[in-house]
């Protein structure tokens, strides 16, 4: 039997605390929201029971922000992906962000176990004046399992609507994109932090952003799989492939550590669920 199940997260801003309310149908919960910050920040874990998804299964995911509140939202574990029978498995986050806002989409990443038909898509929508940081990262298969993406499809769809858009299919039959140099070069995990604004960026922001994630980079050993960029004056990347989830997801957290401080002038206290 296929889950449908929905969740819309609100935060709001509320005697200058950010507070989150939220209405589900189905298994996707929100743990207690919590304030290692003090109130202008509310973190929250997002939680879907069964652990992953099977051909036919729909996850629709909606958070919205009004002014001034500020919110981080992340997950215990890795969204799977698991071996279909020939339905399609889908996850669908949207993200709309009123002026002056400020949200952290963080979740663990996403297990593509060979087999399945999986579509993760995101979409946000930032009035001017908000800015939303947040990753998106995908593990092909679990090679430290002996478990390689060999059967199977998955398709990758972020969007910042008139702005920014990246669309891919991976099929688990085209070498030529998974093992070119051109490609994927081999490596089994992709990843991509993003930082985007209802506004245009200043020059001289995004170039400090750019020039804070390289230095970064350049010490770390994926250096050679990782770069920064900056395709429009609404979006600075960093984009990264790994052998493993594990190294890219700890380059990711560097740099967003460091762009948290530079961007929005705050520290960068790790969720308590990541150490958990």
């Amino acid at each position: 039997m296929a889950w449908h199940a929905t969740l819309s997260l609100d935060y709001t801003l509320q005697a200058r605390k950010t507070v989150a309310r939220y209405r589900h149908d189905g298994p996707l919960r929100i743990l207690q929201s919590l304030y290692p910050e003090g109130d202008a920040v509310c973190h929250n874990v997002l939680v879907h029971p069964p652990g992953g998804l099977v051909g036919g299964d729909t996850l629709d995911i909606k958070v919205s922000a009004a002014a001034g509140s500020h919110g981080l939202i992340t997950t215990p574990g890795a969204t799977r992906f698991y071996q279909s029978a020939g339905e399609t498995a889908l996850q669908r986050t949207h993200i709309r962000l009123e002026a002056d806002t400020r949200v952290e989409w963080l979740p663990m990443e996403a297990l593509c176990y060979s087999g399945c038909l999986a579509e993760n898509h995101l979409t946000m929508d930032l009035a001017p004046g908000a800015e939303l940081m947040g990753w998106d990262v995908t593990a092909l298969g679990l090679p430290g399992a002996g478990q390689p993406f060999v059967d199977g499809s998955f398709c990758q769809h972020i969007e910042l609507p008139g702005v920014w858009l990246e669309r891919a299919r991976i099929r688990a039959d085209d070498s030529l994109l998974l093992d070119s140099p051109l490609g994927l070069a081999g490596q089994r995990c992709i990843a991509t932090l993003f930082f985007v604004s209802g506004s245009k960026l200043e020059r001289g922001r995004r170039q400090m952003a750019l020039d804070l994630a390289r230095q970064v980079m350049a010490s770390h050993p994926l250096s050679t799989f990782a770069g920064a960029t900056s395709p429009d004056a609404q979006v600075v990347l960093v984009r990264v492939l790994a052998p493993l989830v594990e190294p890219a997801m700890n380059l990711l957290r560097q740099v967003w550590k460091i762009w948290r401080q530079h961007f929005w002038d705050q520290s960068a206290p790790s969720p308590r669920i990541w150490s958990a």
